[in-house]
């Protein structure tokens, strides 16, 4: 027979993003909490992401959870003190095809959402190369610094009392506990926010959601400018084909027509071209894309090479230093979230579109009050 290790109101498995949000709102709403996190700290998709919370981009639900999720952001990193600014995100059109997108995209959220660009105004944002026709600044967008905000969550959450166990994993689940490598956690509630593991634990819930997993390249370069800030988040018309709130802008299928016909092998593996600045003034460059239930494990070289020279091409420079290489995963499905409740207050809870850092502290809110209320 399992010992007890813990009880609380809700017991949540998974310490990255997802699970953070739905501790905080608990927590919010006066409960006690247990965290279950297989290892020692966050270490997947959470922390390997560009730290951009890219809520003007969406729509439907995720628009939704991610204008909910910008004020939780701010407020969390002013309490847990870690770097987050409401930069925007800079779009650049290096086609006239991207143009009209951002032109109709504009006239669709207006323009406090949206502010179009001439080439001169875009290039006080952002450095690029040349054939630039404008842009767009999405001046609500955020950026947070993705390797320490998680970690800076989970020490703030638990200084308001929620209980980490760290180094644990979660063997199996039922209504009112989760039954772990140290021991059992009983809870009313039980949220699994196990991101693309949910086929662990409910392999006919991840079946019947088409889940799979998404491998993405991403790398870390010395900034080729020197010192200089590049506040926003940068984004391309790679990025149009990425985010659902371009889907009403009539012009997008001339984009994708044409990129698809001119640079089919960036088509091919999925790039987003887009770049952050970390607050040491490396840019975090990618990022690729490749879909599978289970991935192949071997990395191909002319992934990062492709992203290199797009990067290096968009920027206007001959050649970038890499810091550092590194392969997120997360979770994909046809839809862009997966909530469902497989066993009676089991709930899980996935982002299975890659906006996790933009919608996540929103989706915990719903998710919390349709549980709490």
């Amino acid at each position: 027979m399992s010992s007890t290790l813990d009880s609380a109101d809700v017991v949540i498995v998974g310490a990255g993003i997802v699970g953070l949000a739905h501790a905080f709102e608990a927590v919010e709403r006066g409960l006690t909490v247990a965290v279950v996190e297989r290892n020692d700290r966050a270490v997947g998709a959470s922390v390997r992401n560009f730290g951009h919370a890219c809520a003007t981009g969406l729509d439907s639900d995720g628009l939704r959870y991610g204008l909910a999720a910008r004020s939780r952001w701010l407020r969390l990193a002013e309490e847990a003190g870690f770097w987050a600014r409401r930069t925007g995100t800079a779009m650049v059109a290096r086609a006239a095809d991207e143009l009209a997108v951002l032109t109709e995209f504009a006239e669709l959220r207006g323009t406090d959402q949206v502010r179009l660009l001439t080439p001169a105004e875009l290039a006080e944002y952002v450095p690029t190369g040349p054939g630039v026709l404008g842009g767009a600044l999405f001046p609500d967008d955020l950026r947070v610094d993705q390797r320490d905000a998680v970690g800076a969550i989970a020490r703030y959450l638990a200084g308001r009392g929620v209980r980490f166990h760290w180094a644990t994993a979660a063997h199996g689940v039922d209504t009112g506990t989760v039954r772990t490598s140290r021991g059992e956690v009983h809870a009313d509630t039980v949220i699994m926010a196990t991101g693309h593991d949910v086929d662990r634990h409910f392999p006919e819930l991840a079946d019947r959601a088409r889940i799979k997993r998404c491998v993405l390249r991403m790398l870390r370069v010395a900034n080729p400018f020197g010192d200089r800030v590049i506040e926003p988040a940068v984004q391309t018309g790679f990025s149009l084909l990425r985010y659902d709130g371009f889907g009403a802008c009539p012009s997008l299928a001339a984009v994708r027509e044409r990129l698809t016909r001119e640079q089919p092998e960036l088509v091919g593996i999925g790039l987003n071209l887009m770049f952050t600045q970390r607050p040491d003034g490396t840019l975090t460059i990618g990022d690729t894309h490749a879909y599978d239930t289970t991935p192949e494990f071997f990395d191909e070289e002319r992934l990062d090479a492709a992203v290199l020279g797009a990067t290096a091409g968009l920027l206007g420079v001959d050649r970038l230093d890499v810091l550092e290489r590194w392969r997120g995963v997360y979770a994909s499905s046809t839809e862009p979230f997966l909530i469902a409740e497989p066993v009676k207050g089991v709930h899980v809870v996935s982002v299975t579109s890659g906006v996790g850092m933009t919608t996540a502290l929103g989706l915990g809110a719903e998710v919390l009050a349709s549980i709490a209320g």
